[in-house]
């Protein structure tokens, strides 16, 4: 095990404050310490007091980079990642990619040059949840006959304190949309079930919401036994977040945002305790896991860009192995 990792992070957004915090508290109880720089484009809030104290570097431009990294940290916005990629992976033994992994599927990782010897992982936090873990290491889905999936919010109340039309959610050009902010959802399908043979999609901006990306992403795929439905969108009220599982014997409900699953049929419910930090920390453990060799790489860059090919819509024919 190191036992000092040097470490680069790269925008310091919501996300990047909470991975800043995470990455400190997971590596103390590893008995491991860290060196963490910044690199920020300036335009934001300044670093509070308790990360100015842990900062060993301050850089505003990514062109400033001059040391190696035993990890950098993507945490930019998702339209910069290919380009922040590209820079850094020369000056750096492995990468966390925020997800999604890219803005656009039509990318050609070739291009990127990573290193057979480094871990290029993309973050997927809600497989750390206890629904999906439970689901995926204590359940049998060999009967599922239907899966339906819902992610539903509401924009303007995802950061109380900002103005919900400046953020990159609301615009295309930044990487903001159903398909790919949520990407969540097609995510843990395909840890649980693999890829579908066949994909149908109907995305776009539907709500009265001052945005100019897709607000609705509506998809039913086909598998070999069973079929699966997906609803992601920026208007819902109430927020839902549920995976529902059609099966001979029950309806099985994993509702995410409330940390339970209840079988319909049966009566039975699984509660589970935990916020959403504890999922990313369970994640960032993952990841120094693999990248100590511990664990293999099961949300690699390959992974990731074919999941969010997915949920870009792309439409396959049927296998026909």
């Amino acid at each position: 095990m190191k036992k000092c990792y040097k470490i680069g992070l790269v925008g310091l957004g919501s996300i990047g404050i909470r991975h800043f915090h995470n990455i400190l508290q997971v590596l103390k109880e590893r008995s491991t310490s860290c060196t963490i720089d910044l690199f920020r484009s300036g335009k934001g809030k300044e670093p509070d007091g308790e990360i100015s104290r842990h900062v060993n570097k301050i850089y505003n431009s990514c062109d400033e980079v001059v040391d190696n990294y035993d990890i950098i940290f993507i945490t930019n916005p998702t339209n910069l990642h290919f380009e922040t990629i590209k820079h850094f992976v020369n000056n750096t033994g492995h990468m966390f990619i925020e997800k999604p992994i890219f803005d656009k599927g039509n990318i050609a990782l070739d291009e990127l040059k990573f290193k057979s010897s480094s871990v290029y992982y993309v973050a997927c936090p809600l497989r750390y949840t206890g629904v999906i873990q439970y689901f995926k290491h204590k359940s049998d889905l060999s009967g599922t006959i239907s899966v339906r999936a819902i992610c539903s919010s509401y924009l303007p109340d995802w950061r109380p304190n900002r103005d919900y039309r400046e953020i990159y959610s609301a615009h295309k050009d930044q990487g903001g949309g159903v398909s790919i902010d949520l990407i969540h959802e097609w995510d843990y399908i395909c840890y649980l079930f693999g890829r579908p043979e066949k994909v149908l999609s109907i995305k776009g901006t539907f709500s009265r919401l001052e945005i100019d990306s897709e607000d609705l992403a509506l998809y039913i795929a086909k598998y070999p036994n069973m079929t699966v439905e997906i609803h992601l969108d920026y208007f819902g009220r109430k927020t839902i977040r549920e995976l529902q599982l059609f099966t001979d014997t029950d309806t099985i409900v994993g509702d995410i945002a409330n940390n339970e699953i209840r079988y319909l049929n049966s009566g039975k419910t699984i509660s589970f305790m935990e916020d959403r930090d504890n999922i990313h920390i369970k994640e960032l453990g993952h990841f120094f896991d693999i990248v100590e060799g511990k664990a293999d790489n099961d949300s690699d860059a390959e992974t990731a860009l074919s999941v969010l090919r997915l949920a870009q819509g792309e439409c396959y024919r049927e296998s026909k192995e």
